[in-house]
């Protein structure tokens, strides 16, 4: 008999042969689909094949063969949740599951935000990766021999930073570029405190237009009081004068599927006017969505959300649009008065917790010296930080010497009380026995019933969205990858503030159209097949522990995703029961290719 090959789509006998050209990778029957449109939860069966959802069909219905198959009764199937501002640039090099976002269902993640990035880095200036190492340790809390031993630092242009990700990262990513860079790389050592000559903008725009010719989203630049390099000098981008900023806002407007993102000061607090106008034009000059970071919300500061809409409110009139960024949970974050932490941005306090440890530590038992820096930590000046003055409500974490056994997971104002010490002052006592390593966890002052209403109540506004989690950055003192997870169970078993098919596309489709990416953010037939597969009565988000994981052993906090059965990207999975499979199918998302303009005009 002839055996030779079957033309393609001929019958053969019982179709074995014909079902096989069209099965399926995976099909995954039973699930509860909560598909990121905010429609109501139904069951199907979801195929996938190539990557793609091949097909979405009754429970029982699919006729294709599937290579493997797995039951999801009882299971929610949700899309991949997107992650709009994220500092994974650095730590997707020795991390590429971006840990622990894509263990909490984060299958897409934006990089390249505040300012700064890792590229383009000036061929002729070597010493410029070591500046841009030893700002993004400070400014953004990653472990400088983190940065030195696990990033190859191969690259110069933008362009060639994306082509160093290409195809060995497990999540989707994409990146703005950093205005501190372009500044960089153009003015040298200038970018610190001087002005582009008119040669120098133009070269500076070149560069940009190259970096989005390769795949930048866009624009990301800060002009935030909080933010200085490693020499203790303001990052360049906040020198930069607003005719410098709106003239790379233009720019953007020229590239397909591009964005801005941009922090000043009052992102803090309450934006000042000159911050407001700034955002609107930039907005307006792009032609294209610009986010911030982040709105805080406290009941307690009735006026602070109404002003923080203000710009969003004149952008729509300008021809522009701006989203303000908002976590919905209540983010763990340790301090320490040994290592830098949001305390160093306390106006006045930088000076002291700066000092080497010993004169810091006779420093902060001068009673003169607290008593002036809990008068600047109240003061109108400090803004949001002012809540974390309140330090009998600090919670004592890991201690490291024979006097603080015992302390550990109690609150200072009860140890204070049984002292005879005001709070400050006893933390302070603890904190120098252990030579300022003591780990101190602020209790939340926002967590009132008042203060959960009214985040509900903003979360519906048009031009807000849930996001900046921070993950990849200040890795030591604080944990917000895990906000998809700890969301979804306080949504389904918690306060329930919003369903669930709402809180998955505000997960999901919300920010996936604010970036205008292509067929993600959504479980729909054609569409990239990246997945949250969970279970309703478990999802949640483990506490915060200090791991030391990272290149060099630096410290970092983790938190487990308890109740994510599976994480796929693009199809492959990525993830099953909290554990790293090993595949990498993230693809490096390029502005244009992979996203499409979302116009304000």
């Amino acid at each position: 008999m002839g055996t030779g090959p079957v033309p393609t789509g001929t019958p053969q006998g019982t179709g074995t042969r014909r079902r096989r050209d069209v099965m399926l990778d995976h099909l995954i029957t039973g699930a509860t689909v909560v598909d990121g449109t905010g429609a109501p939860a139904r069951a199907a069966d979801v195929g996938i094949r190539d990557g793609r959802i091949a097909v979405i069909a009754e429970p029982g219905t699919v006729t294709e063969a599937a290579r493997t198959t797995e039951d999801a009764t009882g299971l929610v199937l949700c899309p991949g949740f997107v992650d709009p501002h994220t500092h994974y640039d650095a730590q997707l090099f020795w991390d590429p599951y971006a840990t622990p976002s894509m263990n909490h269902g984060v299958t897409t993640v934006a990089g390249g935000n505040c300012g700064f990035t890792l590229a383009p880095l000036h061929p002729d200036r070597p010493e410029d990766a070591d500046y841009t190492r030893r700002m993004m340790s400070k400014v953004e809390g990653m472990a400088l021999k983190a940065l030195e031993e696990g990033v190859d630092w191969s690259w110069h242009t933008f362009g060639e930073y994306l082509d160093a990700l290409e195809g060995r990262i497990a999540v989707n990513a994409g990146f703005m570029v950093g205005h501190c860079a372009l500044r960089r790389h153009v003015m040298g050592e200038d970018a610190v405190g001087g002005q582009p000559t008119p040669e120098q903008l133009d070269a500076m725009l070149r560069l940009f237009h190259e970096a989005m010719d390769a795949g930048a989203w866009g624009l990301s630049t800060t002009q935030s009081s909080t933010h200085s390099d490693g020499d203790g000098q303001p990052v360049a981008s906040r020198h930069a004068k607003p005719d410098e900023l709106l003239a790379l806002s233009r720019a953007v407007a020229e590239h397909e599927g591009t964005q801005l993102e941009a922090i000043v000061a009052g992102c803090l607090d309450q934006f000042a006017d000159e911050e407001i106008d700034l955002f609107v034009e930039m907005s307006a000059a792009a032609g294209r969505p610009l986010n911030w970071n982040v709105l805080t919300i406290d009941a307690s500061v009735p006026e602070r959300v109404p002003r923080q809409l203000v710009p969003s409110e004149r952008a729509r009139k300008a021809g522009g649009r701006i989203v303000a960024l908002t976590m919905p949970i209540l983010t763990p974050m340790n301090m320490s008065l040994g290592t830098f932490c949001a305390l160093n941005l306390i106006p006045g306090w930088g000076e002291v917790l700066g000092l080497p440890v010993p004169e810091r530590i006779e420093r902060l038992r001068d009673p003169a010296v607290r008593a002036e820096l809990l008068r600047r930590a109240d003061s109108k000046e400090a803004g949001v930080f002012r809540r974390l003055a309140d330090f009998g409500r600090y919670v004592i974490g890991d201690t490291y010497s024979e006097e603080n056994e015992g302390l550990s997971g109690r609150v200072v104002k009860d140890i204070a009380a049984e002292r005879g010490q005001d709070a400050f002052q006893c933390l302070v006592e603890i904190c120098a026995n252990d030579d300022l390593r003591t780990v101190l966890w602020p209790m939340p002052t926002d967590n009132d019933p008042a203060t959960w209403a009214l985040r509900a109540e903003t979360w519906q506004h048009e031009d807000v969205l849930l996001g900046g989690s921070d993950a990849g950055a200040h890795l030591d003192r604080m944990c917000g990858a895990p906000y998809t997870t700890r969301f979804l169970g306080d949504c389904l078993r918690g306060r329930k503030l919003v369903p669930l098919e709402q809180a998955v596309r505000m997960l999901t489709d919300d920010p996936a159209q604010l970036f205008g990416l292509r067929e993600r953010g959504r479980i729909q037939e054609g569409w990239h097949a990246d997945l949250v597969l969970f279970d309703p009565e478990r999802i949640e988000a483990g506490p915060a522990t200090l791991v030391h994981d990272l290149p060099g052993d630096s410290p970092r906090l983790d938190s487990r995703a308890i109740g994510v059965v599976s994480v796929r990207v693009n199809g492959v999975e990525t993830i099953r029961d909290d554990q790293v499979t090993g595949a990498v199918p993230g693809t490096v998302l390029r502005s244009g290719r992979d996203t499409r303009t979302v116009s304000t005009r």
